[in-house]
Parts: structure tokens; C-alpha cells; sequence
């Protein structure tokens, strides 16, 4: 699944600016194109963590990915904007039952420790490579229609969804007792959708003006009545106890600014290299072709480093390049240099996800029981998607504000990177704390013996 998700995003990526064209999309509707689908995804992703840990995660797997290849086939042939935005809704709805699944399935399958991260590691392979196919298919296919991008994945999910009937085997799964918290599950989603509407819509409507205000108020008393229904379910769709473990929230919050920094950049990127420089969908893709390929041949021994590391070092080396990747585009301008900036910079960015990405894996489903590695699973998942779809909606408000409506401008381009560079930042702050906190932890220990023998 992971494979499907990164050949998609890197697709639809690439024809983002054919399908503004044929489509007659304004910038801020364009940003749904992608936003649909990352909502659709991690707004339900926690409900499809769960579903997976009640139902069964080859049920809900097969089913899911059933749904995802005929959203995928209807996206590919509707010839109006709204239609293609809730196609993609749809699409990413039934990646969010199937992505938690694909991963509880490894993470119960193979035990915590060595064989699990290799696992983890090759999972993040397939997504490179997944990514780094795309990247190539997209750019030969937008030259010939934007469709084709949409089509690809319909075969893949068929492949996929035959190999899993004769691979998963049927036996009886371990299932998780209790039931659905569809009040959480509604309250989340709506929050999230109501908060990057807010955010897109404010530059347009003001960002003091009654409609943001009230928005952003509805937005707080949604995520507040989440919490106070997750408090009270006796099936709650989050177990908020889960939270209480500082690395699984570290992890989190550092998925959360690696999808979010980059599916930002991502958008913002296209627009440069094709709006503005007039670049082809091939020339487009073969610049975020570095990034892609390093990860795809260096995912498969982050296993062996994570062993020896620890994933906290690689996810500190990796927030660190993430940081440097955005500030070295910082230097764009109407002629940018391939070896003084792009390859450089693309360099980085996919130093930061091949360290970053299967680390972050890991730590989020480390120390967890088997019955909640769905959950687990799906809010790591939700984390990456929520914020990716957060920040571009920030992004593209600063995109379209700072530009003069739809007028891309190297400055608007430039104050849209510095959004992904800041997080970049912080991100590289929250991981530092958690070496902080390994240290800290052998001392405490040492002391309690100490104490002990007084």
C-alpha cells in the first residue's frame, strides 16, 4: 500500500500544473486536488487503524483496496474539478483503511527488534520506489495527458489486490474486543476539514473577518467535544493513554513535519519549476528524481542502522538535512542552478526521508501491544497526512497572499519555502529532546540503585 500511496502523490504531483489548465482550477482550488485525498486519508486513518484491530487486517485490507482502485479508475475519467476533488476524497477515504492495515500486518507479524526494523526498512523501500516510479512515469505520461497519471495506479491496486487474496493467508486473526467510536471518528475529520477550508479561504475573506474567527472557533470545539468523547467511549478511537509514551509522541510530531514541510514544498516546487520557469513535466520530475532514488537504495539498510544507531541519532541527521535541503532553495530564482541548488538540495531532502522516514516507523510502534498496533499504526499515518494537508493549506495561503492573488512571484515562491524551513527547525528541536531524554533515562536508573543500597 505504501508503494500505491508514494507512486500517487508523486504523480498527481507532477500534473498538478496541467491539471490547473485543462481544468481552469485557481491556485487555491488546485491545493484540494491534493488536499482531498490527504484528508479523505488522514482523517479516517484512525478509524482504519481501529477497524483493522476489530475486523481483521486482511479483511479490511482486501476490501479497502477494492475501493481505492475504482476511486482511482473515476478519477481518471471525470472532466470537472469538484467531481476530481471528491473522487480523490474517496480514494484517500480508502487508503485510510488500507495503510494502517498493510502495517499492523508487518508489525504483528514480525517481532520488535532487528527483524521487525528490517521489515519496517523494506516497507519504506517499496514506498521510494513507489515514489521514484512515479516521478518518471508522471513526466512521460503529463506529456501525454494529465489522465494517464490518475489511471496508473487503477492496475497497480488490481496487482496488488490479487497478490494479497493468494499471499495474506486466511487464518483466524487476533482481534481486538470492543467497537467503533464513530463520534470521534466524525469530530476529527471534520475539524480537519473545516481548519484548512479556514485557512485557504482566509486570505481571500481576511484573516480578522467573521467567517475566519467563527470558523476557526468551530475548529476548536470540534477537536475539544474529540477529547471529550475520547475521554468518556468505553471504545474510545484514540486511547489517549497511548499519548503518555514520549517517543510515540516525538514520533508523531515528526512525521507530522516531515510529510507536512515537504508535501508543502512539493506543491510549492511544481509551481516554480513549471509555472514560472516553464519547465516540461518530464524536466519537473527528473529534478525530484535524486531525492526519490536515494531513498529507494538506502532504504533497505535502515534496519541495520537503526540497530546499531538508535533511531533517535538518524531521525536528529535526518531533521537536520531536511532543514538544510529547504534552505538551499531559498536561492531560487528565474535562473536556477542545477548543481549549485536543485540536485544539492534534492540530495538532502532525500537524506532526511531515508533517515527520517523508517526511524520514525519504528519509534512509533515500538513498546506497543499487538492489539493496538492498528491504532498505533494509524496515528502515525494520520500525524503525516493531517499535517501535510495543514501546512499546504498555510502554504498556499501565503502563495496566493504574498503574490498578489494568482501571480506566483519569486518572493511569494521564496516566503512559502521559509514555511517548510521553519518547521524543518522545530522539528529538529523536538527530536533533539528525545536524546535528551535517552540520556537522562540511564541516570535516573543509576541513581535509584544507588538509592537502593543506602
Amino acid at each position: 500500500m505504501i508503494f500505491l500511496d508514494a507512486l500517487d502523490v508523486s504523480m498527481v504531483g507532477v500534473a498538478l500544473p496541467a491539471i490547473q489548465h485543462d481544468l481552469g482550477l485557481t491556485t487555491s482550488s488546485l491545493q484540494w486536488v491534493v488536499s482531498g485525498y490527504v484528508l479523505g486519508y488522514g482523517g479516517l486513518l484512525l478509524l482504519g487503524g481501529r477497524t483493522a484491530d476489530l475486523l481483521g487486517r486482511r479483511r479490511v485490507f482486501l476490501a479497502a483496496l477494492g475501493v481505492f482502485a475504482v476511486a482511482s479508475l473515476l478519477g481518471g475519467v471525470v472532466d470537472d474539478g469538484g467531481l476530481l476533488i471528491a473522487a480523490r476524497f474517496i480514494k484517500g477515504v480508502a487508503a485510510a483503511f488500507t495503510a494502517p492495515a498493510a502495517l499492523s500486518i508487518i508489525t504483528t507479524t514480525f517481532p520488535e527488534g532487528p527483524e521487525r526494523n528490517r521489515a519496517l526498512s523494506i516497507f519504506t523501500a517499496c514506498g521510494a520506489s513507489g515514489y521514484s516510479l512515479g516521478l518518471v512515469l508522471s513526466g512521460l505520461l503529463t506529456e501525454i495527458g494529465w489522465r494517464w497519471t490518475l489511471l496508473m495506479p487503477v492496475p497497480v491496486a488490481v496487482i496488488a489486490l490479487v497478490a494479497a487474496l493468494k499471499v495474506l493467508p486466511k487464518g483466524r486473526e487476533e482481534r481486538a474486543e470492543g467497537g467503533h467510536d464513530l463520534v470521534g471518528a466524525v469530530t476529527i475529520t471534520a475539524s480537519m476539514l473545516l481548519l484548512v477550508f479556514t485557512v485557504v479561504q482566509a486570505p481571500e475573506v481576511g484573516w480578522a473577518s467573521l467567517q475566519t474567527i467563527g470558523s476557526l472557533v468551530g475548529v476548536a470545539l470540534l477537536l475539544g467535544l474529540f477529547v471529550f468523547a475520547e475521554l468518556r467511549m468505553r471504545h474510545p478511537l484514540v486511547r489517549l493513554g497511548i499519548l503518555r509514551s514520549g517517543h510515540i509522541v516525538r514520533a508523531n510530531l515528526g512525521l507530522l513535519i516531515l510529510m507536512g514541510s515537504y508535501v508543502a514544498f512539493q506543491f510549492v516546487a511544481m509551481q516554480y519549476f513549471q509555472n514560472l520557469l516553464g519547465w516540461s513535466a518530464l524536466g519537473t520530475a527528473m529534478a525530484f528524481l535524486p531525492a526519490g532514488l536515494l531513498v529507494a537504495v538506502t532504504s533497505t539498510k535502515m534496519g541495520d542502522f537503526a540497530d546499531r544507531f538508535g533511531t533517535g541519532k538518524l531521525i536528529v541527521i535526518g531533521a537536520a538535512a531536511l532543514a538544510g535541503g529547504y534552505a538551499i532553495f531559498l536561492g531560487i530564482d528565474r535562473t536556477p542552478s542545477l548543481g549549485g541548488m536543485v540536485i544539492p538540495g534534492m540530495i538532502l531532502l532525500g537524506i532526511a526521508f531515508a533517515l527520517s522516514f523508517p526511524s520514525l516507523n519504528i519509534q512509533a510502534t515500538n513498546g506497543v501491544d499487538d492489539d493496538e498496533q492498528g491504532l498505533a499504526s494509524g496515528l502515525l499515518n494520520t500525524s503525516g497526512q493531517v499535517g501535510g494537508a495543514i501546512v499546504l493549506a498555510v502554504v498556499t495561503a501565503v502563495l496566493t497572499s504574498g503574490g498578489g492573488g494568482e501571480t506566483l512571484s519569486i518572493g511569494s515562491l521564496r516566503a512559502a519555502i521559509v514555511v517548510s524551513l521553519v518547521l524543518a527547525l522545530v522539528g529538529l528541536a523536538i527530536s533533539a529532546t528525545g536524546l535528551r531524554a535517552r540520556k537522562a533515562a540511564p541516570a535516573v536508573a543509576e541513581s535509584a540503585k544507588v538509592y537502593e543500597t543506602v
